[in-house]
């Protein structure tokens, strides 16, 4: 399972650990990721997504996932996540 969000594609960084006497050797940051299950308004169910601390906020902050997703780019979302959106959007319609 890669480390990255499924819904903002934040991934790992790279950096440097900095000793006292200014060794520098390298290091990851790793981003925040939680398995959460978020409610769709929509479709009815939840769906189930590994997301970081971040973009929880985020989705809270603009109003749940169907507002999340409608707004969001299609490349920065996962594989699952783009299906859940087409779900909605096609729900939507109909």
């Amino acid at each position: 399972m890669s480390r990255r969000c499924e819904l903002t594609g934040k991934g790992p960084m790279t950096g440097n650990n900095v000793s006292h006497a200014n060794n520098k050797t390298r290091r990851r940051f790793l981003p925040n990721l939680n398995e959460v299950t978020l409610q769709s308004e929509t479709l009815g169910r939840g769906v189930k997504l590994r997301i970081s601390a971040a973009a929880l906020r985020t989705v809270d902050h603009r109003g749940g996932l169907d507002a999340f997703l409608a707004k969001a780019k299609d490349h920065e979302l996962s594989a699952n996540a783009l299906k859940v959106k087409k779900e909605i959007s096609k729900a939507q319609e109909a």
